[in-house]
């Protein structure tokens, strides 16, 4: 729970959503693009534009001018949706230049209003677009004739190629920017005709290249081009996934970035975070040894110790190369790359890589150097104020992860809360959002384990209205990260065990929260792993419930995919409801002892409950206390309370078939409060059940009639009957209302009640020809 999103919080490109490579040397060119953007500003002075049509304008100027060159069709649609009336009157400007003369864009340039020739501008000669029109008059003025030509061919080419027809061979297909030395601020001689030949021969085979019929390419990127792009790609994959490309369009841009310029460090490092996203283990990892490669060819030895250039790239790139190796296994690999990283992090002092190091090797190092780290972190668990500053953050995740361990090792809830409460306080005051989360989503896991569903909702819900403390830009909701999909994951797990299957819970239904979790976090995304387990499970239960075992079989193989354990755990299952006692008690057993190894302690418990449902079948009531003690004594020392209340019914149930109803009500008194208050509903059900059948026991009700019954006993199990069946319909478990009913039939058949025994007899019959499957004995199972 406390582990960390790796391959974006190591990012050496980002910090506040700034690339701090310079990506291409390459010169901001005057392109047809950058006229129509330019002719954009000129006629949102120059035209009468509605207020809010300004404000989207307005918003849509600096991704217009900052991204990469759009072809005249994108460009007009991107406008047209801010304001037809624009669109329209840039297409008639540039209609004037391309079908004009070449005087036509003279006179466009030498008539545009700027910050310095018009005092009546509405743009400040220091703004955006002051700065950008200023800019291109210079890049203009600069240009000797022949460029100001070859410019003008391509602003007709630019304009022609929208309308020309797919026959032509040149739809979609923009022209490509001049050369650099072209349209270099600095160069002020006329070098086309020494370039000539060269142009020729890479003309056709650059065209080629670039042709695409779907999505057609484009030429390369100028430096705030490529850095822009950079910039929003990394910070939305960082924050929000969903508002980045999709993998394959991201891809092919960053193919099209390294066709011009192969040795671009941080195109190959976007590659690795893009190979991640949809776990291409042999992409990620060539992408980033390409990062590591180029970055140290490009890079300078002497700034190795600085705080800038390739030296601090260099570490968390290493970083990097650990969590990938980590992630796909290889343990020895990954322990080199740490090794690597935390040197190079000594070495400049850099304090925050050296806490990611030291946090990725705790979870990695031995169990003695595990229990040495928690012995000396015990103080922290007091008196975290004393935590040194720069320190914070890494005694933050290791504190949480001593929670977690001690969540598994029985510690008891009040410590760990106390934990994780001190640390808050320092949280809040730093305003460290992801923290915060980390937290509110851990302390909801704990609460769920331990069986305290009200509190595990209200952990879930604070977290899931907790607006995020780091500014986000682009528009970005910051909700995307693994705390969010603990949370809501739970809080649909909650929806089902209260049977939330086809109504609301609260303001949402299940469905709603599944879809949910399914549009932000997608099937490539790196947490989609959990809503599909999470969303299998609840399948499985349903079917379960409702006694479709052919349904429910299915997803064993599915659950098993994403978790071996918990698949193996349904498989016996499915097969102890299939009546396969033989081959579901092999799984049993082979799981427990897997699970023993690896000190699951929960999934032992649930094995132990299993195992002694199999000694009902033949009878073994006496052979399932052992077990039965056993889970419950283990369930008390991990203070599981769900399981010890789990493990109560199961040891009331063998008391009952044993003989002793008043010891099994005695004992179930003390499990039914935390039942009803923390269960889900068909835990309710099962323990009313259960109750209603101690209760007919100990007013000595026999079901042939014979003997005297306790009606005070009797009345009482009517009504917990009653209660039981409610539970039982918002589940539609048609197999517990047809024992439910025929319990009810002969409760009211023996109080003389002859009209209820006839609706109970009769809804007993409705149920059972249509099941169509012969009820097991109720006294087998509870």
């Amino acid at each position: 729970m406390a582990s960390v999103h790796e391959s974006l919080y190591f990012n050496p490109m980002m910090t506040n959503g700034v690339v701090h490579a310079n990506v291409f040397g390459i010169k901001d060119w005057v392109t047809p693009y950058k006229i129509s953007v330019l002719a954009l500003l000129y006629d949102m002075t120059a035209t009468k534009i509605t207020l809010p049509e300004r404000r989207r304008l307005n918003k849509l100027i600096l991704p217009l001018q900052q991204g990469p060159d759009l072809t005249l069709g994108q460009f007009l649609k991107t406008v047209e949706e801010c304001c037809p009336q624009a669109a329209y009157a840039v297409k008639l400007r540039l209609h004037e230049m391309a079908d004009g003369e070449l005087k036509d864009m003279e006179y466009f340039f030498s008539t545009l209003p700027t910050p310095f020739t018009a005092f009546d501008s509405e743009a400040y000669k220091t703004s955006v677009v002051g700065l950008f029109m200023r800019h291109m008059l210079l890049a203009y003025n600069k240009l000797s004739f022949s460029q100001v030509y070859k410019l003008y061919k391509s602003l007709q080419h630019y304009y022609h190629s929208h309308y020309a027809k797919p026959a032509d061979g040149q739809a979609g297909l923009p022209a490509l920017a001049a050369d650099d030395s072209d349209m270099d601020l600095t160069s002020t001689e006329d070098t086309v005709g020494d370039r000539m030949d060269k142009e020729e021969l890479d003309g056709p085979l650059h065209e080629s290249e670039l042709r695409n019929d779907n999505n057609p390419s484009r030429g390369p990127l100028s430096q705030k081009q490529a850095e822009y792009f950079l910039a929003r790609q990394a910070y939305l994959l960082k924050n929000d996934e969903n508002k980045a490309l999709k993998p394959a369009a991201l891809q092919e841009e960053l193919n099209n970035m390294l066709k011009f310029n192969p040795d671009f460090a941080e195109a190959h490092y976007l590659n690795y975070l893009n190979s991640m996203r949809v776990q291409d283990i042999f992409l990620s990892a060539h992408s980033l040894l390409h990062y590591f490669d180029r970055l140290i060819l490009s890079g300078n030895e002497g700034k190795s110790n600085g705080d800038e250039g390739y030296g601090r790239s260099l570490r968390y790139a290493a970083l990097n190369l650990a969590s990938l190796h980590c992630r796909f296994g290889h343990y020895q690999q990954a322990d080199l790359a740490l090794q690597e990283a935390i040197r190079i992090a000594q070495e400049s002092n850099d304090h925050v890589c050296l806490q990611h190091c030291l946090v990725k090797l705790f979870p990695s190092s031995d169990p003695l150097t595990s229990c040495r780290c928690s012995s000396r972190m015990d103080g922290w668990f007091i008196m975290p104020q004393l935590i040194p500053p720069h320190l914070f953050y890494l005694a933050s995740l290791g504190i949480q992860s001593l929670v977690q361990q001690g969540a598994t090792q029985g510690k008891t809830a009040h410590k760990l809360m106390d934990a994780l409460k001190d640390t808050d306080i320092l949280h809040w005051k730093h305003s460290l959002s992801e923290l915060i989360e980390i937290s509110l989503a851990q302390t909801t896991s704990i609460w769920r384990m331990y069986g305290k569903s009200t509190m595990a909702l209200q952990q879930a819900q604070l977290l899931l209205n907790m607006s995020s403390l780091e500014p986000v830009n682009f528009g970005v909701q910051q909700n995307n990260t693994e705390a969010f999909a603990v949370a809501l994951c739970h809080l649909a797990e909650l929806h089902a065990e209260q049977g939330g299957y086809k109504h609301r819970l609260g303001l949402l239904s299940l469905s709603e929260i599944l879809l949910h979790l399914k549009e932000q976090f997608p099937p490539h995304s790196q947490h989609a792993k959990l809503w599909m387990l999470c969303d299998l499970k609840i399948q499985f239960e349903r079917h379960m419930n409702e006694g479709k075992y052919h349904l429910a079989e299915p997803l064993v193989t599915a659950i098993s995919a994403l978790n071996k354990t918990e698949g193996l755990y349904r498989k016996a299952q499915v097969l102890k409801a299939l009546n396969r006692s033989t081959e579901a008690y092999s799984i049993l057993q082979r799981l427990q002892a897997h699970c023993e190894k690896t000190k699951c302690t929960e999934v032992v418990i649930r094995v132990m409950l299993s195992t002694a449902e199999l000694h009902w079948e033949s009878s073994g009531f006496s052979t399932a206390l052992p077990l039965l003690l056993q889970a419950l004594a283990l369930a008390r020392q991990h203070h599981l309370q769900s399981l010890a209340s789990e493990s109560i019914l199961h040891l009331a149930f063998t008391q009952l078939m044993l003989g002793v109803p008043e010891q099994a009500l005695s004992v179930l008194h003390e499990a039914i409060e935390p039942v009803l208050a923390h269960g889900s509903v068909m835990d309710k059900g099962r323990a009313l059940l259960l109750t209603a059948r101690c209760q007919m026991a100990v007013a000595g009700f026999r079901p042939n009639g014979h003997g005297r019954a306790d009606l005070h006993l009797a009345v009482l199990a009517v009504d917990t009957l009653k209660e039981a069946t409610a539970y039982f319909s918002k589940l539609s478990c048609k197999e517990r209302l047809r024992d439910v009913h025929f319990l009810q039939a002969q409760l009211h058949h023996a109080l003389g009640q002859t009209s209820q025994r006839n609706k109970s007899a009769m809804l007993f019959r409705l149920l059972d020809q249509e099941l169509q499957s012969p009820a097991p004995p109720v006294s087998m199972r509870l």
